[in-house]
């Protein structure tokens, strides 16, 4: 009875995790590139070469546009951003414009991967794809032979600078192969492979 009650317990401390976790997620539109501090963008206005700029989005995520000044870019994909730089032009200066922007260079992203695999270290991200706890465990070498596959632990630190830790069993993911989607990592996230108890 002890036993259930504990495995209880654990199951719902996991989802809550699992939830906080999921609510600090952005929603990207699949295909689609979320723009991070650090990136350095092109931004073209079709006939108007005047308005053309190189900007670098600020660690706020924002950039400088002229006319309309600043631009609040955060958890925003380029799609997204591209129709609100249109919406802003439209509103008070330009008729219909066409806004193309394009990343000129990427911010360095990556994740910590650290303990029992062959290579712990940073693993960067592929650019303009999603990275999966999975995948980023493979770029680090993959599990060494004391790895506790079941204990694998993530952790993410929000905007607001609280950390959540959640316990995920790695070898159910890869049985289960397409699960392991959800659990796609973000930049600064923590994956911690602990040994196990032999």
């Amino acid at each position: 009875m002890f036993r259930l009650l504990n495995l209880l317990r654990t199951l719902l401390l996991t989802g809550l995790a699992l939830t906080a976790l999921r609510a600090q997620e952005p929603s990207v539109p699949s295909g689609d590139f979320l723009l991070q501090p650090q990136d350095l963008i092109k931004v073209q206005v079709f006939q108007e070469p005047d308005l053309l700029r190189e900007v670098r989005i600020s660690q706020e995520g924002t950039i400088n546009l002229p006319l309309i000044n600043q631009v609040d870019l955060r958890n925003k994909t380029l799609r997204q951003a591209e129709q609100l730089i249109r919406d802003l032009y439209d509103r008070d200066f330009l008729v219909n414009p066409q806004i193309t922007l394009v990343v000129v260079e990427y911010a360095k992203r990556t994740v910590n991967v650290l303990g029992n695999v062959n290579l712990p270290g940073a693993v960067p991200f592929p650019q303009e794809q999603k990275l999966n706890l999975i995948d980023a465990i493979t770029r680090a070498g993959g599990f060494n032979r004391l790895a506790d596959r079941k204990r694998v632990k993530l952790t993410r630190t929000s905007t607001d600078g609280k950390s959540e830790t959640v316990e995920i069993n790695a070898d159910q993911l890869m049985n289960k192969g397409a699960s392991a989607e959800k659990w796609v990592l973000q930049v600064g996230d923590t994956v911690y492979v602990p040994e196990r108890v032999l």
